[in-house]
């Protein structure tokens, strides 16, 4: 029954990556901190490290899906380079930086961040002009020096903390540039990229340092397991939603969206 979970919830993780740019993070986390927290009690360590293993192997899903999804989009003509580079270098300096930060700090205080960036962000969404309607005929601007250095490092640093993969940052800049829904939720797969690998590779890493022992299925704090069915889920994901490139009205894209973000910050609030 718990694979069968994964799978389904996987699935749905590769689905969200086409649509709307979500790596795994805003489902892989909720979904697996509850299965582990009810799984192992109070005193296991892997019931200890709950919040960071969920975060830790969402990364790890986050480059499949990330991966897979950029070529879906990069074959569909969706993606455009200047928005992309240099902005996920710095993304990538700012994702290394945003996982040691996480694995020193409780689990607890990384679920209450991530509940408190996702009520800033519907909010943000729902009030600040730009995202529920884009004004058709208008050129898209290029983004600026400080949002590309900047926004760059604090998308990195936000997303590797939460295990988000910055969408949920990405997808309102782009927006607010003028670029479709469909534009902006393409080009936060490849945005997401670094802070998937640079998020994986620190975790694995400083689990190590911190003396973590969480059993033969972990490297680090990424549960093997999990990773390997969650994948399996995704390409399934994937290949359902890829027929729906370009195909979602504008307007109803970015209602979703924003959907998807209340859902999410639902799951993780009820304790």
């Amino acid at each position: 029954m718990l694979y069968l979970l994964l799978t389904l919830f996987g699935c749905l993780t590769g689905i969200t990556a086409v649509l709307f740019g979500f790596g795994g993070g805003f489902v892989v986390v909720p979904l697996l901190y509850r299965l582990l927290s009810a799984s192992h009690g109070a005193d296991d360590p892997v019931g200890q490290s709950a919040m960071h293993i969920a975060v830790a192997t969402s990364t790890c899903v986050m480059i499949v899906n990330a991966l897979i999804a950029t070529d879906k989009h990069r074959r569909a003509g969706n993606l455009i380079r200047h928005y992309l580079w240099p902005l996920g270098g710095f993304i990538g300096v700012g994702a290394v930086m945003g996982a040691i930060a996480a694995v020193w700090v409780s689990g607890e205080i990384i679920r209450y961040a991530f509940i408190a960036y996702l009520g800033v962000t519907i909010i943000d969404c729902l009030l600040r002009r730009g995202f529920l309607t884009r004004n058709e005929g208008v050129i898209p601007r290029r983004l600026g020096i400080t949002e590309i250095s900047g926004g760059g490092v604090g998308i990195g640093v936000i997303a590797t903390f939460l295990g988000v993969g910055g969408s949920v940052m990405t997808v309102p800049l782009l927006r607010r540039c003028g670029l479709s829904m469909s534009q902006a939720t393409s080009m936060a797969n490849p945005l997401s990229v670094p802070v998937a690998m640079a998020g994986t590779l620190t975790y694995m890493a400083l689990a190590g340092v911190s003396e973590t022992d969480l059993g033969p299925w972990f490297i680090g704090y990424v549960d093997l397991l999990a990773f390997a069915v969650l994948t399996v889920g995704s390409l399934i994901g994937i290949r359902l939603a890829t027929p729906w490139i370009r195909r979602i009205p504008d307007r109803v894209h970015a209602w979703v969206y924003i959907g998807l973000l209340i859902v999410v910050l639902l799951a993780i609030s009820i304790k």
